[in-house]
């Protein structure tokens, strides 16, 4: 199964590439909760991030909002006052369609235009619905149908395989 530990490192090596390669200039660290937001403390430790780190809930963004109504455990956002021009590593635990990632982005759009956005997950899976992907990622994984990856935590993070149940 996937180590937990593992996956973290190559995030990490990957984030530090990609902040050379990209010159991220004092980066704004923003996870999305909740898993993300997991993810995203270790990163910030890792990366020596200086910035406070950011938090998204995109409960009130999702595409599904409509359909699925609220979140009864919504959590406010985070985030700085200021996103203008400024460069930020967004952080997700799991990328599945894609849907998230648009939610979270709209969200910081309307806090202010950064400069850039590097997007980096712990996991990528099959699925994607929308054209977007991530810059870095910890693995890429394959699930079959009815199956679907969640990480638990805070403390100790795991990550889970669970099989959903067909209805008949």
């Amino acid at each position: 199964m996937l180590e937990i530990q593992d996956l973290l490192n190559k995030l990490e090596d990957s984030l530090k590439r990609k902040v050379v390669e990209r010159q991220l200039n004092n980066p704004l660290m923003i996870g999305i909760r909740t898993g993300g937001v997991w993810v995203a403390e270790q990163m910030h430790q890792r990366l020596n991030i200086t910035e406070p780190l950011g938090l998204l809930d995109i409960s009130f963004y999702r595409d599904d909002f409509s359909q699925i109504g609220v979140n009864p455990n919504v959590k406010p956002s985070q985030l700085p006052l200021q996103i203008e021009g400024r460069d930020i590593i967004l952080i997700d635990d799991v990328f599945y369609t894609g849907r998230t990632i648009r939610a979270a982005l709209n969200e910081i759009f309307d806090y202010g235009r950064p400069n850039q956005v590097i997007l980096a997950v712990l996991i990528e899976r099959d699925g994607k619905q929308i054209p977007l992907c991530p810059d870095c990622v910890g693995t890429s994984i394959t699930l079959n149908a009815g199956q679907r990856i969640k990480l638990m935590g805070p403390e100790p993070l795991t990550i889970q395989l669970q099989t959903l149940n067909a209805v008949a």
